[in-house]
């Protein structure tokens, strides 16, 4: 009698995880992070994909190619507990996110192949189609919708928010931050003070969530 120590189930889940896992890497590495250089959430992506994978491959039972209404309430209870509310998450990383959730159980709902139940089946080149034509979407969208940093600026000088001064300030942030500035929006003016608040945009990578930070808190020192 033969022993194996893997099932065919298993073996071609190992599959699909392999192939999962090269996907979603190669878009966290070569797209995401290679545009905002934050170790954080590409970490928190990385290891996001083997675990949802693992996850939805567990609960689908030993059927692999049917995903019964069990699955999906408790994927629906596990999704809504996580809720990332320590720190907020901007758009692109939210939308990064959900790409990386979506692709893992995508693979680790896919069915290996049977002849028997071909309509329930996904072949490991239907994957690789889906895959390619969402790396192709992100491409499409890193390339044409570019996203410009932006910047809150506490500024000591808001006779310069004229709108006939406009000029001069440009002049003036851009030689103190050293920037090349695209665009200012003026926010709130306190003359008592004599400050305002600016919003500017410019070209360049951000610095992340301390863009926009004026004082930071307690429970923030233990992330320097």
């Amino acid at each position: 009698m033969e022993t194996t120590f893997f099932s065919a189930s298993f073996t071609s889940a190992m599959i699909r995880l392999l192939i999962c896992v090269v996907v979603n890497w190669s878009i966290i590495g070569l797209l995401y992070y290679r545009k905002s250089h934050r170790r954080d959430f590409a970490f928190t992506f990385m290891i996001m994909t083997v675990a949802i994978f693992f996850l939805v491959y567990f609960m689908m039972g030993m059927d692999r190619g049917k995903a019964t209404m069990g699955v999906g309430l408790g994927l629906f209870g596990i999704f809504s507990i996580m809720r990332y509310r320590t720190d907020s998450m901007p758009v692109r990383e939210m939308t990064y996110l959900f790409v990386v959730i979506c692709l893992s159980v995508v693979h680790a709902m896919a069915a290996e192949w049977d002849d028997n139940d071909a309509a329930m089946a996904m072949s490991y080149a239907e994957l690789l189609v889906v895959d390619l034509m969402i790396v192709v979407a992100i491409c499409i969208g890193e390339a044409l919708l570019r996203v410009h940093s932006t910047k809150l600026i506490q500024y000591d000088r808001p006779e310069l928010t004229k709108p006939e001064r406009r000029a001069e300030l440009l002049e003036d942030l851009q030689a103190r931050t050293g920037l090349k500035i695209l665009k200012v929006d003026v926010g709130g003016i306190d003359f008592l003070k004599d400050s305002v608040v600016l919003r500017i945009t410019y070209e360049g990578l951000s610095s992340g969530d301390v863009d926009n930070l004026f004082t930071v808190k307690k429970s923030q020192w233990r992330e320097v």
